[in-house]
């Protein structure tokens, strides 16, 4: 269980203590330019799942508590005070006075009420399947006062207050029921309490945040040096070399980057001197790369075949040709720096040989000498070939290196780059053979449910390869149950080497450093947080 900075039992407004964070003179004012990748799918605070809206509603949306950057304790959100009920069953919120929607409507105790009742909603009215395994163990939320609201407690849950604590608001005038043409709408508008409000949403070009004048943060203590723009333009670049010319440019700020942008792309006169490149090092949590098999195909029923495609995946290759040795290969479904991640799962190596008597141990055989491993698989001779979807261009030079290599055991791999609202379709109707993609970092304490539990695969969940398997599934639901960290890791690196023995991943690669690049229009108190680069603790210089 993460630290709180309350103590059971007692209620505290802590605006005044917490340890602020960032440039408390840092100046206001200037357009902070940024590279976002793609267009968000939906930017429906309910709906949306993927990263990029997600980074959109960070500006816009709140929670109840935010965390501190560099301490990870919890700090007054929507909510100014907060108890914890000395058995640990209850959480009770006090909202602060005088906060506004950005339409105008003023924030209500009902809005956070509806906010929990519309994610647990039993019909998924508001498809937030991707959010319920965290929230379900939360019985009831009941209004207690007129800015006052109590989240009870069902079932243990070691995350139960940080799921609630972390809840987003959304305006129950917009969300609730909506009609067929509110939903499209809020598909492409954004109504939050945050320090952004969106100005305009172009989807074949950029999204434009403009300062919210009215935000309730300007005065608090703790927020003092944060938020310090006057406008935020976020850019849908998805070229690697394009979005390096644009920093070179002028064109953008701020720019994560990949390890060959860093080693390779970084290189011109410009740099060091009007932009400028980072490679650091925190405690921010971390994701990884995979290649998803969809587990109902028969091709990947069997795990002897799936390893083997691992067998194929020259990952060391990659990691020095192409991302210059700054990153680990994969072992399983979290990032190998976790505590919870078990050191004593070794990546799977490359080895065709290994691969090809795998298949052939299989069933799988040239049998008509067209070079194509071929099966039979419910009385049709089923050839073995797939494609894997790719929704990232640069990427797919990894991909093609696999190919090749698999071309040569006689698998038949095909690649097929799709843009990323068709394949976020695809994978919530589960069209698909294979794809490539990538997880974010998630919490600091796993809990590995929304992805690898059974019950996460209906209803567009993310458990989209559609992995099951009952053992896993109870472990998940018995470590959630367990509140001390040392018990949960070791019922957890039982799932971790469970779910990496059952190969339904291709688990690619952990990056070892974070990188990005900034210009010199931007002031900066330091490379990084202990919890997070930072970007929004920086300001416009000129």
């Amino acid at each position: 269980m993460k630290t709180l900075i309350i103590a059971l039992g007692l209620m505290l407004s802590i605006t005044d203590t917490v340890l602020a964070v960032g440039n408390p003179n840092a100046p206001f004012g200037g357009d902070f330019k940024i590279n976002l990748g793609q267009a968000p799918t939906t930017l429906n605070a309910l709906a949306s799942s993927d990263a990029y809206a997600s980074e959109v509603q960070s500006y816009i949306m709140e929670g109840l508590l935010g965390r501190n950057v560099d301490t990870r304790e919890w700090e007054p959100g929507l909510a100014k005070e907060w108890t914890i009920a000395k058995d640990g069953k209850s959480f009770e919120f006090t909202l602060r006075d005088g906060v506004k929607w950005h339409d105008g409507k003023p924030l209500t105790i009902q809005d956070v009420k509806f906010s929990f009742d519309a994610i647990m909603d039993p019909k998924d009215t508001y498809k937030t399947a991707h959010l319920k395994s965290y929230f379900e163990n939360i019985k009831s939320a009941e209004v207690t006062g007129p800015n006052k609201i109590k989240f009870t407690v069902g079932t243990p849950y070691f995350n139960n207050f940080t799921v609630v604590a972390g809840l987003t608001v959304v305006p129950m005038h917009l969300y609730k029921n909506p009609s067929k043409a509110q939903e499209k709408l809020l598909n492409k508008t954004l109504i939050g309490t945050g320090p952004y409000m969106l100005k305009e949403f172009d989807r074949a070009k950029r999204i434009v945040l403009t300062s919210n004048p009215n935000w309730w943060g300007r005065t608090a203590p703790h927020l003092k040096g944060v938020n310090n723009f006057q406008s935020i333009t976020m850019r849908f670049i998805q070229d690697s070399t394009i979005s390096i010319r644009s920093m070179e440019n002028g064109d953008i700020d701020f720019l994560p980057m990949q390890p060959e942008e860093y080693a390779q792309k970084t290189s011109g006169p410009k740099w060091g001197k009007s932009v400028h490149k980072i490679k650091t090092q925190n405690k921010q949590v971390s994701g990884y790369a995979f290649v998803g098999f969809n587990l109902t195909n028969p091709i990947f029923k069997s795990v002897k075949t799936r390893q083997a495609m691992v067998n194929l995946f020259d990952r060391q290759k990659m990691i020095e040709k192409l991302l210059f040795n700054f990153s680990l290969p994969a072992t399983g479904p979290l990032y190998q720096q976790s505590d919870y991640a078990d050191p004593s799962v070794k990546p799977i190596a490359f080895d065709p040989k290994a691969a090809l008597k795998a298949l052939g141990e299989d069933g799988w055989k040239d049998t008509d000498g067209d070079k194509i491993l071929d099966k039979m698989i419910d009385g049709k001779k089923v050839p073995f070939s797939f494609t894997i979807l790719e929704p990232l261009p640069d990427f797919v030079k990894f991909l093609t290196t696999f190919q090749e290599d698999a071309k040569k055991v006689g698998v038949d791999v095909q690649i097929k780059v799709v843009e990323w609202n068709a394949f976020i379709k695809l994978l919530d109707e589960r069209k698909f053979e294979a794809v490539r993609l990538a997880w974010g970092g998630g919490d600091l304490d796993w809990d590995p449910k929304q992805i690898w539990h059974s019950e996460s695969i209906a209803n567009a969940g993310s458990n989209f390869v559609q992995y099951s398997n009952p053992k896993v599934d109870k472990l998940i639901d018995d470590a959630r149950l367990i509140m001390e960290k040392k018990e949960r890791v070791t019922k957890l690196r039982e799932v971790y080497r469970t779910i990496a023995a059952d190969v339904p991943y291709i688990f690619l690669f952990n990056g070892k450093f974070k990188f990005y690049a900034y210009s010199n229009r931007v002031g900066r108190e330091k490379d990084a947080y202990t919890y997070g680069i930072g970007p929004d603790y920086w300001w416009i210089t000129k």
